[in-house]
Formats: structure tokens, sequence, C-alpha cells
């Protein structure tokens, strides 16, 4: 067992930022401020996260990355910046809460506003921060509409040149489980399952609520059967469609499921009850 009483301390460790371009206020903080302003407290360097990201998906250019902790946005920024100097096509999904800070809540709630009203939403991260980041650094502009000036670090990438990039806003809320059931909000559900599915090309959308046999998404690479008895279209539409990797069944039935998961030739396949989950439960019928 380890005793803390033999450690011996050889060295004491000293700046962890060794490389100039991993500056935090340098390229996180004064970057930013040149963007929205000063929004945000203590963003990474824009390129400490550009380079962890290359150092796994350099090779990887079709990548998913996703930032459960999205913060001011930084990693988007990065994986669009990597894309742009090798052509990649990586996506990323990031997600973060609405929160104001602290002195903001105060502020807020001494004049009498709650979470949920438009004064306050409108100050959380998600929309204050996150958002038009992403947008002003997509389009090459200012939160003011003014062109960014000056070069990509180490690159003759112009920032007023933006990037060849398309971003989605989604709110996560909560859906009624008797309309769900009802599959009155299918179309509120979509953007999840384009997400599950790899996120690839744009989000889907349904007009009107009428929703068919079979939903066929070969630009996003996964499809929906929502009544078995359009299983022998399914499989016919799939020869046709080599490049769609997602299967979602709609189905209550478990052997009926593995029956027609049996001989697709996809990557993946998941059972979707029903009710549509009962809270959302996906499980997984194989991978």
């Amino acid at each position: 067992m380890f005793n803390d009483d033999d450690y011996e301390q050889k060295y004491i460790p000293g700046n962890q930022w060794w490389i100039t371009s991993h500056d935090s206020t340098e390229f996180g903080s004064k970057l930013i401020n040149k963007i929205i302003g000063k929004r945000f407290s203590f963003p990474k360097s824009l390129y400490a996260v550009y380079d962890t990201i290359r150092f796994f998906v350099a090779n990887k250019p079709n990548a998913l990355i996703v930032d459960f902790f999205a913060g001011s946005g930084t990693t988007l920024h990065a994986v669009n910046l990597l894309n742009a100097e090798d052509g990649g096509h990586r996506r990323c999904i990031m997600v973060t809460n609405n929160e104001v800070s602290d002195a903001e809540a105060k502020e807020l709630t001494a004049k009498g506003y709650r979470p949920g009203d438009e004064e306050w939403e409108k100050l959380g991260i998600a929309r204050y921060v996150t958002w038009p980041r992403t947008v002003c650094s997509i389009e090459g502009h200012d939160v003011n509409g003014q062109p960014l000036k000056g070069n990509y670090l180490g690159s003759d990438l112009p920032m007023a040149d933006g990037f060849k990039a398309n971003a989605a806003y989604f709110k996560l809320g909560f859906l009624d489980k008797n309309a769900v059931a009802l599959g009155r909000q299918f179309k509120e559900m979509l953007p999840t399952l384009w997400m599950k599915a790899g996120a690839y090309g744009k989000c889907p959308t349904i007009e009107g609520d009428h929703i068919s046999k079979m939903l066929l998404l070969p630009e996003n690479r996964f499809a929906i059967l929502n009544e078995e008895n359009a299983f022998p279209q399914l499989e016919a539409a799939l020869r046709e469609h080599p490049e769609i990797e997602t299967v979602y069944i709609v189905t209550d039935y478990q052997a009926g499921y593995s029956a027609m998961t049996k001989n697709l030739k996809v990557k993946h396949t998941y059972q979707l009850y029903r009710d549509y989950l009962d809270n959302f439960r996906i499980n997984t019928g194989r991978n």
C-alpha cells in the first residue's frame, strides 16, 4: 500500500501553459471578447482545444465530437477550424444548460424575474454566449455585425471568412407523455433520432401531423419504420439506399423486431416502443 509519508517531491509543477498558443487569456478570453464581448469568464484557448481534438481525429475526417459541457462553445469552434484546414467533414454536438451567473440571478430576482421568463432566459449561457459565438464564428463577424479581424493562428485563414458549416439550435423540453403515445409529437422527437443516428446532413423536419408508414432519409443515413406491415417496402428501399446505416423500428413486439432486423444489412437497428419508449428509453437491438 502506498504511504503518503514515503512520497518525496522531486519537482514543483510550473505554469501549465507551456505552449504559447494554449494561453487561455490570450487565445481564450481575448478571442471570445473580440467576437461577443465580455460575456464569459475563463474560456479555454481555441488552439488548446483544437490541438486536443486534432490529436484524436486527425485521421478521422468524418468523426463526431460531443461536448456535454459546452460552455462558451470552444469545442465547435475548434472542430470547424480543423475542418477548414484539412477539408474534413467532422460533426459536433454541444450540450449546455441556460443558467445565468450568480450576480445576474440575484439582479434578475430582485427585479421579480424567475427562470423561464424571457428576461431571464435571454441572459443564459446557451442563448447569450454559446449560440452567438457559434453563429458569429461561422459567419465571420462579431455580435455587432462587424467583420472579425486577423487570421487564425498559424494559418492563412481570415477569421472574417468564417466557415463552410451549418448549425442548428435545439431546446430540450418535456413532452406530454399521452401526446407522445398517440404519435402527436413525433416530429418533436425527430431531432433526437437524427442525433442518435450520427447527425448526418441537415436535421429533417416533418410538415403537418401525418406520419407515414415508413420514413426514408438517405441524406441523414437513417430510416424509420412506423408500421410493421410496411417492412417489405423498407427492405426494398434499403437495397436502393446502401448509405442508410441506422434503422428505427416502432413496435412493442420483441420477437417481431428480432425477426425483422435479422436480415437487415445496416450497421445499427433500434427498437422504439409504440408508446415511443415510455419516457423515451431507447433499447438497443443490436450494434
